[in-house]
Protein backbone atom coordinates (compact mmCIF):
# COMPACT_ATOMS: atom_id res chain seq x y z
CA UNK A 1 0.00 0.00 0.00
CA UNK A 2 0.96 3.40 -0.78
CA UNK A 3 0.51 6.23 0.81
CA UNK A 4 1.22 9.11 -1.86
CA UNK A 5 -1.80 10.64 -3.78
CA UNK A 6 -1.75 8.72 -7.25
CA UNK A 7 0.31 9.97 -10.42
CA UNK A 8 -1.21 7.62 -12.48
CA UNK A 9 -0.65 9.17 -16.02
CA UNK A 10 1.83 11.75 -15.16
CA UNK A 11 5.04 11.23 -17.02
CA UNK A 12 8.25 12.51 -15.14
CA UNK A 13 12.38 13.65 -15.47
CA UNK A 14 14.40 12.23 -12.80
CA UNK A 15 17.69 14.32 -13.26
CA UNK A 16 20.58 13.19 -10.54
CA UNK A 17 20.56 9.58 -9.88
CA UNK A 18 24.04 8.39 -8.86
CA UNK A 19 23.23 4.50 -7.25
CA UNK A 20 20.91 3.14 -5.50
CA UNK A 21 21.28 4.97 -2.08
CA UNK A 22 20.75 8.63 -4.07
CA UNK A 23 17.54 10.65 -2.93
CA UNK A 24 16.96 10.55 -6.79
CA UNK A 25 16.30 7.10 -6.75
CA UNK A 26 14.34 6.74 -3.47
CA UNK A 27 11.91 9.51 -5.38
CA UNK A 28 12.21 7.53 -8.56
CA UNK A 29 10.70 4.28 -6.45
CA UNK A 30 8.39 6.49 -5.23
CA UNK A 31 7.21 8.16 -8.23
CA UNK A 32 7.24 4.71 -9.96
CA UNK A 33 5.06 3.01 -7.02
CA UNK A 34 2.32 5.77 -7.08
CA UNK A 35 2.03 5.41 -10.79
CA UNK A 36 4.11 7.46 -12.95
CA UNK A 37 5.93 6.99 -16.06
CA UNK A 38 9.50 8.23 -15.35
CA UNK A 39 12.31 8.87 -17.68
CA UNK A 40 15.81 9.66 -15.76
CA UNK A 41 19.31 10.47 -16.71
CA UNK A 42 22.86 9.00 -16.31
CA UNK A 43 25.94 11.40 -16.38
CA UNK A 44 28.48 8.62 -18.14
CA UNK A 45 29.43 5.69 -19.21
CA UNK A 46 31.10 4.83 -15.70
CA UNK A 47 27.65 5.53 -13.81
CA UNK A 48 25.46 4.16 -16.03
CA UNK A 49 25.39 0.67 -14.45
CA UNK A 50 24.93 2.06 -11.05
CA UNK A 51 21.92 3.90 -12.66
CA UNK A 52 20.23 1.35 -14.81
CA UNK A 53 20.49 -1.07 -11.83
CA UNK A 54 17.82 1.52 -10.43
CA UNK A 55 16.00 2.30 -13.70
CA UNK A 56 15.12 -1.19 -14.73
CA UNK A 57 13.35 -2.47 -11.91
CA UNK A 58 11.00 0.85 -12.03
CA UNK A 59 10.37 0.07 -15.95
CA UNK A 60 12.29 3.18 -17.02
CA UNK A 61 11.04 4.43 -20.37
CA UNK A 62 14.02 6.34 -21.41
CA UNK A 63 17.24 6.81 -19.79
CA UNK A 64 19.24 9.61 -21.91
CA UNK A 65 22.74 10.87 -21.07
CA UNK A 66 23.48 13.79 -19.52
CA UNK A 67 26.03 16.00 -17.93
CA UNK A 68 25.36 19.20 -17.71
CA UNK A 69 28.82 20.74 -18.25
CA UNK A 70 28.58 19.39 -21.85
CA UNK A 71 27.16 21.99 -24.00
CA UNK A 72 23.79 20.54 -25.61
CA UNK A 73 23.42 17.02 -23.73
CA UNK A 74 20.45 18.73 -21.05
CA UNK A 75 19.00 20.28 -24.32
CA UNK A 76 19.01 16.86 -26.34
CA UNK A 77 17.44 15.18 -23.50
CA UNK A 78 14.41 17.36 -23.32
CA UNK A 79 14.65 17.13 -27.60
CA UNK A 80 13.71 12.90 -26.66
CA UNK A 81 11.18 14.24 -24.39
CA UNK A 82 9.96 16.19 -27.04
CA UNK A 83 10.12 13.63 -29.81
CA UNK A 84 8.96 10.39 -27.33
CA UNK A 85 6.17 12.45 -25.30
CA UNK A 86 5.07 15.73 -26.68
CA UNK A 87 4.97 16.59 -23.02
CA UNK A 88 6.35 16.83 -19.25
CA UNK A 89 4.26 16.83 -15.95
CA UNK A 90 6.99 17.13 -13.55
CA UNK A 91 11.16 17.24 -13.01
CA UNK A 92 12.81 16.63 -10.31
CA UNK A 93 16.48 18.28 -10.56
CA UNK A 94 18.74 16.48 -7.57
CA UNK A 95 22.27 17.86 -8.62
CA UNK A 96 24.92 19.74 -7.09
CA UNK A 97 28.92 19.68 -7.55
CA UNK A 98 31.92 22.12 -6.40
CA UNK A 99 35.52 21.65 -6.95
CA UNK A 100 36.82 19.23 -3.96
CA UNK A 101 39.32 22.31 -3.40
CA UNK A 102 36.81 25.16 -3.18
CA UNK A 103 34.31 22.64 -1.39
CA UNK A 104 37.31 21.96 1.23
CA UNK A 105 38.59 25.35 1.67
CA UNK A 106 36.69 28.02 3.83
CA UNK A 107 34.38 30.55 1.53
CA UNK A 108 36.26 33.40 1.54
CA UNK A 109 38.79 31.42 -0.08
CA UNK A 110 36.87 29.62 -3.13
CA UNK A 111 38.51 30.30 -6.65
CA UNK A 112 35.80 32.32 -8.96
CA UNK A 113 36.53 29.57 -11.09
CA UNK A 114 34.79 27.01 -8.42
CA UNK A 115 32.46 29.41 -7.46
CA UNK A 116 31.38 30.00 -11.32
CA UNK A 117 31.45 26.04 -11.40
CA UNK A 118 29.55 25.34 -8.46
CA UNK A 119 26.49 27.65 -9.05
CA UNK A 120 26.43 26.73 -12.94
CA UNK A 121 26.06 22.73 -11.80
CA UNK A 122 23.81 23.48 -8.91
CA UNK A 123 21.49 26.50 -9.73
CA UNK A 124 21.50 27.39 -13.04
CA UNK A 125 21.39 23.80 -14.20
CA UNK A 126 17.27 24.03 -12.82
CA UNK A 127 16.72 27.14 -14.45
CA UNK A 128 17.83 25.79 -17.30
CA UNK A 129 15.52 22.85 -16.90
CA UNK A 130 12.88 25.18 -15.57
CA UNK A 131 12.89 26.92 -19.09
CA UNK A 132 13.11 23.42 -21.31
CA UNK A 133 10.76 22.19 -19.52
CA UNK A 134 8.08 25.04 -19.89
CA UNK A 135 6.92 24.48 -23.44
CA UNK A 136 6.43 20.80 -22.25
CA UNK A 137 4.15 21.80 -19.42
CA UNK A 138 1.03 23.49 -21.44
CA UNK A 139 -0.96 22.00 -19.02
CA UNK A 140 0.80 23.11 -15.75
CA UNK A 141 3.11 20.88 -13.93
CA UNK A 142 5.62 20.36 -11.11
CA UNK A 143 9.65 21.42 -10.67
CA UNK A 144 11.23 19.76 -7.32
CA UNK A 145 14.98 20.52 -6.72
CA UNK A 146 16.89 19.36 -3.62
CA UNK A 147 18.61 21.42 -0.84
CA UNK A 148 19.81 21.58 2.43
CA UNK A 149 19.66 23.33 5.76
CA UNK A 150 23.73 24.92 5.13
CA UNK A 151 21.64 27.34 3.07
CA UNK A 152 20.17 29.28 5.91
CA UNK A 153 22.78 28.13 8.55
CA UNK A 154 26.64 27.57 9.09
CA UNK A 155 27.07 24.06 9.10
CA UNK A 156 30.53 22.70 9.67
CA UNK A 157 32.02 21.84 6.74
CA UNK A 158 29.41 22.40 3.99
CA UNK A 159 31.69 25.48 3.21
CA UNK A 160 30.87 26.98 0.08
CA UNK A 161 27.66 24.71 -1.03
CA UNK A 162 25.79 26.86 1.47
CA UNK A 163 25.78 29.97 -0.66
CA UNK A 164 25.40 27.70 -3.20
CA UNK A 165 21.98 25.83 -1.86
CA UNK A 166 21.43 29.92 -0.60
CA UNK A 167 21.15 30.46 -4.32
CA UNK A 168 19.05 27.58 -5.61
CA UNK A 169 16.30 28.25 -3.01
CA UNK A 170 16.19 32.12 -4.16
CA UNK A 171 15.69 30.75 -7.79
CA UNK A 172 12.79 28.18 -6.61
CA UNK A 173 10.70 31.36 -5.54
CA UNK A 174 11.81 32.93 -8.54
CA UNK A 175 11.01 30.42 -11.16
CA UNK A 176 7.60 29.65 -9.34
CA UNK A 177 6.57 33.55 -9.60
CA UNK A 178 7.57 33.75 -13.26
CA UNK A 179 6.12 30.10 -14.19
CA UNK A 180 2.85 29.88 -11.83
CA UNK A 181 0.52 31.90 -14.24
CA UNK A 182 1.34 29.07 -16.79
CA UNK A 183 -0.20 26.24 -14.00
CA UNK A 184 3.57 25.57 -13.22
CA UNK A 185 4.94 24.81 -9.97
CA UNK A 186 8.52 25.17 -8.21
CA UNK A 187 8.97 23.56 -4.69
CA UNK A 188 12.71 22.29 -3.31
CA UNK A 189 12.90 19.71 -0.67
CA UNK A 190 15.27 19.97 2.33
CA UNK A 191 16.17 17.14 3.34
CA UNK A 192 18.12 16.04 6.70
CA UNK A 193 21.74 15.09 6.29
CA UNK A 194 21.53 11.48 4.82
CA UNK A 195 24.42 9.00 3.68
CA UNK A 196 25.16 9.31 -0.06
CA UNK A 197 27.92 9.51 -2.06
CA UNK A 198 27.40 13.00 -2.52
CA UNK A 199 27.37 13.70 0.93
CA UNK A 200 30.29 12.01 1.28
CA UNK A 201 32.43 14.23 -0.53
CA UNK A 202 31.94 16.42 3.04
CA UNK A 203 34.28 16.67 5.46
CA UNK A 204 33.89 15.05 8.82
CA UNK A 205 30.23 14.10 7.53
CA UNK A 206 29.59 11.35 10.14
CA UNK A 207 29.83 14.13 12.83
CA UNK A 208 27.00 16.31 11.55
CA UNK A 209 25.10 12.59 10.83
CA UNK A 210 25.13 11.75 14.85
CA UNK A 211 24.35 15.57 15.57
CA UNK A 212 21.44 15.81 13.35
CA UNK A 213 20.20 12.51 15.30
CA UNK A 214 20.84 13.98 18.29
CA UNK A 215 19.09 17.12 17.75
CA UNK A 216 15.61 16.16 15.85
CA UNK A 217 12.91 16.02 17.96
CA UNK A 218 12.35 12.42 17.36
CA UNK A 219 16.27 11.42 17.26
CA UNK A 220 16.02 9.68 14.26
CA UNK A 221 18.00 10.28 10.77
CA UNK A 222 15.69 10.18 7.19
CA UNK A 223 16.12 8.44 4.57
CA UNK A 224 16.42 8.18 0.97
CA UNK A 225 12.09 6.55 1.25
CA UNK A 226 10.80 10.03 3.30
CA UNK A 227 12.23 11.95 0.95
CA UNK A 228 10.79 10.04 -2.18
CA UNK A 229 7.26 10.10 -0.40
CA UNK A 230 7.31 13.98 0.02
CA UNK A 231 8.21 14.18 -3.88
CA UNK A 232 5.84 12.06 -5.15
CA UNK A 233 3.49 13.98 -3.21
CA UNK A 234 4.49 17.47 -4.38
CA UNK A 235 4.28 16.52 -7.78
CA UNK A 236 0.73 15.31 -7.61
CA UNK A 237 -2.07 17.38 -7.81
CA UNK A 238 -3.11 16.72 -4.43
CA UNK A 239 -0.04 19.38 -3.79
CA UNK A 240 -1.49 21.83 -6.50
CA UNK A 241 -1.79 25.06 -4.33
CA UNK A 242 1.96 24.38 -2.92
CA UNK A 243 4.12 26.79 -4.99
CA UNK A 244 7.50 28.68 -4.06
CA UNK A 245 8.51 26.85 -1.03
CA UNK A 246 11.20 24.96 0.90
CA UNK A 247 9.85 22.32 2.84
CA UNK A 248 12.02 20.33 5.43
CA UNK A 249 11.96 16.54 5.67
CA UNK A 250 14.59 15.82 8.72
CA UNK A 251 12.96 14.34 11.97
CA UNK A 252 12.04 18.26 13.05
CA UNK A 253 15.44 19.20 13.40
CA UNK A 254 15.17 22.55 11.94
CA UNK A 255 12.59 23.55 14.65
CA UNK A 256 15.85 23.04 17.29
CA UNK A 257 18.18 25.65 18.11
Amino acid sequence: MTLSPSLAGKRGLIIGIANDASIAAGCARAFAAAGAEVAATYLNDKALPNVRAVTEPLGCSQLLPCDVRVAGELEAVFAKLTAEWGRLDFLLHAIAFAPHEDLHGRVVDCSAAGFAMAMDVSVHSFLRMARLAEPLMAAGGSLLTVTFYGSERVVAHYNLMGPVKAALESAVRYVAAELGAQGIRANAISPGPIRTRAASGIDRFDELLATAAAAAPEHELVDIDDVGALAAYLVSDAARRISGTVIPVDSGQHVMA
